[in-house]
């Protein structure tokens, strides 16, 4: 019969480390200790009235390291560094993070805003074959070469400056704008996209009982293109195409 250590390892350290990344800054979070991300917490975000004093909490226990939502109205999108699985933490509810990189973004007012969470001993580590859901082939069985552009125009904010760890997220007459398009089309070509998305499982694109997209919509569908790897810097290239020379993409 096994029977335990006189000494066990502790949990700590067990666990490791975290490194918590948000534009230039790096903070090592310590094995056994807990660290919060908000308005006035031990990562101060700025003083956007939006977003909570105590947003987001990352924790070890029994070992493990966890990220929490200790908000009550703001969502975060989570994510594999490398895309692979996609997640929307809600109020009130925790993650374990076993990656060894985990992106997280969340949107207060119209501020994005996204940061790393780097495990010194992660649980489980992504294939190596695996490029995303930026990989052209896996995003072409998702998303029409529309939908990609619309979505790199929606999330090009973040795209450009996400490495600042936050950007101003556009509004819908500037998207439109962008793509050379009223207003009333990039509605329409949006909710089209929140139900095609919604059917596939994804959380948080719903539309009101009107069939409207709010903002919370929006932001919800930039932190999904960008953290999902829908996306990338890559796509910026066909945009300005399209935006500048009315590159001839098919709308399906």
């Amino acid at each position: 019969m096994m029977t335990a250590p006189d000494q066990p390892e502790s949990a700590a350290e067990h666990g490791g480390s975290v490194v918590l990344g948000f534009g230039e800054r790096s903070e090592r979070i310590a094995a056994g200790t807990a660290f919060v991300i908000g308005r006035g917490a031990d990562l101060s975000i700025g003083d956007n009235p939006y977003v909570h004093r105590r947003f987001l909490e990352v924790a070890q226990r029994d070992g493990v390291w966890w990220l929490t939502n200790i908000g009550s109205a703001l969502t975060a999108s989570v994510s594999s560094a490398e895309g692979a699985a996609q997640s929307w933490l809600a109020p009130g509810q925790s993650m374990p993070l076993v990656f060894r990189t985990t992106a997280v973004m969340f949107t207060g007012g119209s501020t994005m805003y996204e940061f790393s969470l780097t495990l010194e001993s992660p649980v489980y580590e992504e294939p190596a074959g695996w490029r995303g859901a930026g990989d052209a082939e896996n995003a072409a069985e998702l998303l029409s070469p529309m939908q990609r552009i619309l979505l790199t125009a929606l999330a090009e904010p973040l795209l450009r400056d996400g490495d600042a760890g936050s950007a101003r997220m556009r509004t819908t007459d500037e998207v439109a704008a962008r793509l050379g398009w009223t207003p009333e089309k990039l509605e329409r070509r949006l909710g089209r996209l929140c139900d095609k998305l919604s059917r596939k499982g994804v959380r948080g694109l719903r539309r009101s009982a009107d069939a409207r997209l709010g903002d919370a919509q929006r932001s919800r569908l930039a932190e999904i293109a960008v953290g999902a790897r829908f996306v990338t810097v890559v796509d910026l290239e066909l945009l300005t195409a399209f935006a500048t020379e009315d590159v001839d993409v098919p709308a399906a």
